[in-house]
């Protein structure tokens, strides 16, 4: 009868091993930090993690006019960020939606992502570092 249980204590072990194994782990989120235009006048900030089904990563976005024109205090455009890196994380895409605009990003990996975002009605440089 020992030996009975023993099998049954060590399945019970295996499966809930296995359970926790399989349970998906809360990863921490990932901050974006960039800078957007020719001069860097936008500031980009984001904190993204990884969405239910998919791989992206995706979170909320905010975008600081931070360039030496602004008026009284700073334009803020908030939206969603929706990003994919590469496997080796060499290249990163991402859509940005704010203020009913999507634009698109694709950058290529130096000391920092270096790409274009692409929007309806202009590009823009942008940079983006990940920490």
């Amino acid at each position: 009868m020992k030996t009975g249980r023993r099998g049954i204590v060590r399945t019970a072990v295996q499966v809930a091993v296995l359970a926790f194994l399989v349970t998906p782990a809360s990863a921490e989120p990932l901050e974006l930090f960039g800078y957007a235009g020719v001069m860097g006048e936008w500031e980009l900030t984001a904190s993204v993690r990884e969405g239910s089904g998919t791989k992206d990563l995706v979170g909320p976005m905010t975008m600081t006019h931070v360039g030496i024109c602004t008026v009284d205090r700073p334009e803020e455009k908030k939206g969603e960020i929706r990003v994919q890196i590469s496997h080796p994380a060499s290249r990163i895409s991402a859509t940005l939606l704010f203020d009913g605009v999507e634009c698109t990003y694709s950058g290529r990996l130096s000391d920092f992502y270096s790409g274009t975002m692409n929007c309806p009605t202009a590009s823009v440089p942008l940079k983006i570092w990940l920490k």
